[in-house]
């Protein structure tokens, strides 16, 4: 056995691993650096509004968030926000568009952790320039009229991108951590929690019932200060289906157990279905088909659907990361590409709104 790593002097492993400090900006500075105008800021407000009244059934829309399954070249994604933006105009009256903006990445081991992290794709790590490249990337897909939507990983970043935000996922893994219950607790904006990744939603509903309830918790202030952190509880969770290792729970009979255990459990039946990772087998040209019987169920009459979740690029497939990229291709999960989508999304308009007119699926 290679016992080198123990026999080292305890002074020497200790120099060796030291851990280093690098301050950053607190959110605050980063928010005065780069503002939001008052226009900006009620089209926010109007859009939260907007999804909340989805979640709640007033508002009939079908909720899609959509775009690339994370964020790495600012130049494709915002090619991408802005053919969004021109669909999103015109399918407004059956479909609500939110703009999947990822910047954050949770990795099972090791990789790459999205644009937050290390914005020049080398290992550098300039999470600084990362926090302001993307709060820049946010505010200019706002500018396009676009409602924003990510995942929060790291709740200290949390605060750098809270206000340009309408909608914000908990992931599978971090769903059962309590910070990010507590987290959820107070953001100002709907949080989707998505179940665990054994595809059960025991969990999900957990964070959801935590989330609604006032806390008190560390953490720190918009000046980058510790702090006693008090939330109000947050009303606007809801459950996002992402399959499981046991395969998808995007099927009728899935969601009808899914909608009886939140009856059950007097949690708001509103339920969001994730095309992509488990629910397509983690193949993205079979998102389609996972929209289209979440689609189907609705038109049956399933109002608890509310929306759904696509994972989508300008070009179809990802790639590693490579010093030569391809230019709008996912260097994370794989994406349907923008030719597949806008033809998924202007049919899903068309069928609402025949449905909606009593015209025959066949017209």
């Amino acid at each position: 056995m290679n016992s080198s790593v123990s026999a080292l002097p305890l002074s020497t492993r200790n120099c060796a691993n030291e851990t280093l400090t690098q301050r950053l900006p607190s959110s605050l500075e980063l928010k005065q650096q780069l503002p939001l105008s008052p226009a900006l800021s009620q089209q926010v407000a109007a859009h939260r509004q907007a999804v909340r009244a989805i979640l709640n059934g007033e508002d009939s829309r079908l909720l899609v968030v959509v775009g690339p399954c994370s964020i790495h070249d600012p130049q494709s994604a915002l090619e991408y926000a802005s053919n969004l933006a021109s669909l999103a105009a015109e399918v407004s009256d059956e479909l609500l568009l939110v703009m999947r903006a990822y910047v954050e990445k949770p990795r099972t081991t090791v990789g790459w952790k999205g644009l937050a992290y290390d914005p020049r794709l080398d290992g550098s790590d300039d999470m600084a320039g990362g926090l302001t490249l993307s709060r820049e990337l946010m505010r200019e897909m706002l500018r396009l009229g676009l409602p924003i939507a990510t995942e929060l990983l790291q709740p200290m970043a949390a605060g750098y991108f809270d206000d340009l935000l309408s909608w914000v996922a908990i992931g599978a893994r971090t769903t059962e951590s309590q910070i990010h219950r507590e987290m959820a607790s107070g953001l100002g904006m709907p949080v989707g929690f998505k179940n665990g990744t054994d595809g059960g939603v025991g969990i999900a509903c957990d964070a959801m019932r935590s989330a609604a309830h006032p806390h008190r918790h560390f953490g720190v202030d918009s000046q980058g200060h510790p702090a006693v952190i008090q939330t109000p509880g947050n009303p606007d969770t809801h459950l996002v289906l992402r399959g499981g290792h046991r395969g998808p729970n995007y099927d009728r009979q899935s969601v009808a157990q899914i909608r009886h255990d939140l009856q059950k459990l007097k949690i708001p039946a509103r339920i969001m279905v994730d095309c992509s990772h488990a629910n397509s087998g983690k193949d993205p040209l079979r998102q389609p088909a996972v929209f289209d019987e979440v689609l189907e169920q609705r038109l049956q009459g399933d109002s608890s659907l509310v929306g759904v979740m696509l994972e989508s690029h300008l070009f179809e497939g990802c790639q590693p990361l490579s010093p030569t990229l391809r230019y709008g291709v996912s260097v994370t999960d794989g994406c349907l590409g923008w030719d597949a989508t806008e033809q998924l999304l202007r049919k899903a308009a068309r069928q609402l709104r025949n449905a909606r007119q009593n015209i025959p699926a066949s017209a």
